[in-house]
């Protein structure tokens, strides 16, 4: 009869150990979406699909430029959630909104701030073809990657970089990086 009451008593521990892993599991991964939040999930799943960009690499540029506060401004001016300055916003839109009536403070209403962000990530990916290349670009501009691109210790193929020399824009590409991966891992099983 002991035998039998120590195996329950080690089955039961058991279950009970496995159960809270589990929860455990679930605490922790509820507690890192709080730092990796989906906000404004109407505006970036519309602009994503529209300009065919993976949200989540999406909510990792919002997360990283911004920290998903709508009325952000850096030191270069760039305004909202995608961090988006004059000079850009002037570019894009004719592309981005042609015959609107947008002005540059526009950018802190998350809709045309997601829009004209997801754009401009669209076309980054679009003439990089490479996550971490079209991150550099969104960062520091077309003309600053353009440049890294014609050197062989920067680049092997002219499109993608292999490393990035600039301090700030390497500490840029790897918190995207990293936050595009936490992204993935933590939603995209979900479906979410």
């Amino acid at each position: 009869m002991k035998k039998h009451k120590r195996k329950l008593f080690w089955a039961a521990g058991a279950l009970l150990l496995l159960a809270a892993f589990f929860c455990l599991a679930l605490v922790l991964g509820w507690f890192e979406k709080l730092f990796y939040p989906i906000k404004y999930e109407e505006y970036v799943e519309r602009y994503a699909q529209e300009y065919e960009v993976d949200p989540y690499f999406v909510y990792a540029v919002i997360r990283t430029e911004s920290g998903f506060n709508p009325q952000a401004v850096s030191v270069a001016q760039a305004r909202g959630l995608m961090q988006i300055t004059e000079e850009t916003f002037k570019w894009l839109q004719p592309q981005c909104a042609p015959g609107e009536m947008l002005t540059f403070d526009d950018l802190y209403r998350p809709e045309v701030n997601i829009r004209f962000g997801v754009y401009y990530l669209s076309r980054c990916l679009e003439r990089y073809g490479d996550v971490s290349t079209a991150a550099a670009s969104y960062h520091s501009g077309w003309g600053t990657v353009d440049g890294l691109l014609e050197e062989a210790r920067y680049s092997a193929d002219g499109r993608t970089l292999l490393e990035f020399p600039h301090q700030q824009m390497n500490h840029y590409v790897a918190k995207i990086e990293q936050s595009y991966e936490k992204y993935l891992a933590l939603y995209q099983k979900e479906g979410n």
